[in-house]
């Protein structure tokens, strides 16, 4: 088996990747990764990362978002859970709630929903199915739009 040494490097190989989702990019269905993730496309399903998630101007995303910190310049509709650090640049529309450490908005970024501040995220777990199946996970319908 891996020894500790063996086992935080290797988790800390992954936290270092970086993955992205392109301007143009359609994906449907749940992202999942120990990395860092860049979406420029559209996604329909819930992004996670136990590193940091950034949105970029062209980005929407209809689903949940979980990461340790994240940057959104894009369109969110969905629960946002950020452990560490979340910031609304002008350009993000937010329509959903928000529970994260320490939240910046920038001048022109529009957020539709409940905050709360200092909330203890609970520990971000992937691979995990919680006994549903992933394209049972989410149904965009049932997010609520403003």
């Amino acid at each position: 088996m891996f020894t500790s040494k063996e086992e935080k490097r290797v988790a800390e190989e992954l936290t270092n990747s970086t993955n992205a989702i392109g301007k143009g990019t359609f994906l449907e269905g749940n992202i999942e990764t120990y990395g860092n993730i860049r979406i420029e496309g559209k996604v329909t399903g819930h992004v996670k990362s136990k590193s940091k998630i950034v949105l970029g101007n062209s980005s929407q995303v209809n689903g949940n978002i979980t990461a340790l910190n994240a940057d959104i310049e894009g369109e969110v509709k969905g629960k946002i859970e950020i452990a560490e650090l979340l910031v609304l640049k002008a350009t993000a529309v937010i329509h959903g709630d928000i529970f994260t450490g320490k939240l910046v908005v920038e001048p022109g970024a529009v957020f539709n929903g409940s905050c709360k501040m200092g909330a203890i995220i609970k520990e971000i777990k992937i691979g995990e199915s919680n006994g549903l199946e992933p394209s049972k996970n989410f149904r965009p319908e049932e997010v609520k739009s403003n």
